[in-house]
């Protein structure tokens, strides 16, 4: 049987940085959205948290199966904006009355509204369930291509390898496995652009777009 490490395709004395970026490439290329398989993106989401686990790290982080994760019985009412709007209007994500002048500039459906997030949904499946095709690469918490900025609510984020916590602490969070706690939330989506995210991003879903689904 495979190593954890022979799943990583890194060797045992590899870096934590070059662990966590040998994950990022294999979540890319074994998740089924990317052509992968089920087995093979969970078998190597087992390999990243057995190899953490064996170094005994211990900086506030769990795995998605440790996590004692809140969840809603209900729905949550989103509105979200689409963050490249933002310089067209000399904006910023932590403006306090952002929303309120996103409702005012009459934007496209594209980049600016709301919908209803259900129970069972990610922040991202609500999104692609309602017609909109928001950014993301691998589904798997390995990457900052669905990061959205919270600007109001609570959205859990049970995997957090990847963004640091001055990052979290700005209220970045995941779209892709992120479920919203609260009934009302506020969020920039497309914040992958952001200077900080450059080094967390990997390559797009080949058919990622940016315009509502017909």
């Amino acid at each position: 049987m495979d190593s954890p490490f022979d799943v990583l395709h890194v060797d045992p004395d590899a870096s934590d940085r070059e662990i966590d970026l040998a994950y990022r490439e294999r979540v890319l290329e074994s998740h089924p959205d990317q052509g992968g398989s089920a087995e093979e993106f969970q078998l190597v989401r087992a390999a990243y948290e057995a190899i953490r686990a064996a170094a005994g790290e211990d900086d506030g982080r769990a795995t998605l199966e440790e996590r004692d994760e809140p969840s809603r019985d209900e729905t949550s009412r989103v509105e979200y904006l689409n963050y490249e709007v933002l310089s067209d209007h000399g904006w910023a994500v932590g403006d306090d009355d952002l929303f309120e002048k996103a409702s005012a500039a009459d934007l496209d459906p594209t980049d600016h509204g709301r919908f209803v997030v259900e129970p069972d949904e990610s922040l991202l499946e609500a999104a692609e369930n309602r017609g909109y095709a928001w950014p993301y690469a691998c589904r798997g918490g390995a990457c900052a291509n669905c990061a959205v900025a919270v600007t109001e609510g609570e959205l859990t984020q049970p995997i957090d390898h990847i963004l640091p916590p001055e990052i979290s602490d700005r209220g970045i969070r995941l779209s892709c496995n992120g479920m919203p706690l609260t009934d009302e939330l506020r969020v920039v989506y497309n914040v992958k652009h952001l200077a900080d995210l450059d080094d967390l991003r990997l390559p797009p879903h080949p058919f990622e777009r940016a315009y509502p689904t017909d």
